[in-house]
């Protein structure tokens, strides 16, 4: 299975929007603290109403994957983007690259529950964490 399976099967043993906006809260709760030197403008997010902020760098171990840094100051978006990061962090910038953004809402049943302006926000998230990938993909650093 792959992790958008893996995900898809938690979500379906949860039940109702209720135990699945716990998770989502919960999920947001466990991201690392995004180090104060990542807040930047180039981090954050545009057209996003909560304040997120991504940062994309090469993985230590093995340069070819990329891994995710992010925060988010409401609940259920920092979720999101917990879960975004469990999805695309560890892979190449190719796999980050290819991520659906709208098979990730169907799948998950966020398409029902989130408003069309948290919609495009995560749409902005994922669109952010691509440009970062490209931006590396250009760079021979690495970036922690």
């Amino acid at each position: 299975m792959n992790r958008l399976d893996d995900m898809v099967a938690t979500f379906e043993l949860l039940g109702d929007w209720d135990q699945r906006y716990a998770y989502l809260v919960e999920l947001g709760e466990g991201l690392p603290q995004l180090p104060e030197k990542h807040r930047t403008d180039e981090n954050r997010v545009k057209g996003c109403m909560s304040q997120v902020w991504v940062k994309a760098y090469r993985d230590p171990a093995d340069p070819s994957l990329i891994r995710f840094h992010g925060d988010c100051d409401t609940s259920i978006i920092k979720g999101v983007l917990a879960l975004l990061i469990q999805l695309v962090s560890g892979r190449t910038g190719a796999a980050v690259e290819s991520l659906d953004v709208d098979e990730f809402f169907l799948r998950l049943g966020l398409d029902e529950h989130l408003s069309p302006n948290r919609h495009f926000g995560v749409y902005a998230i994922v669109e952010l964490m691509k440009q970062q990938v490209r931006t590396l993909g250009s760079d021979t650093q690495s970036v922690a």
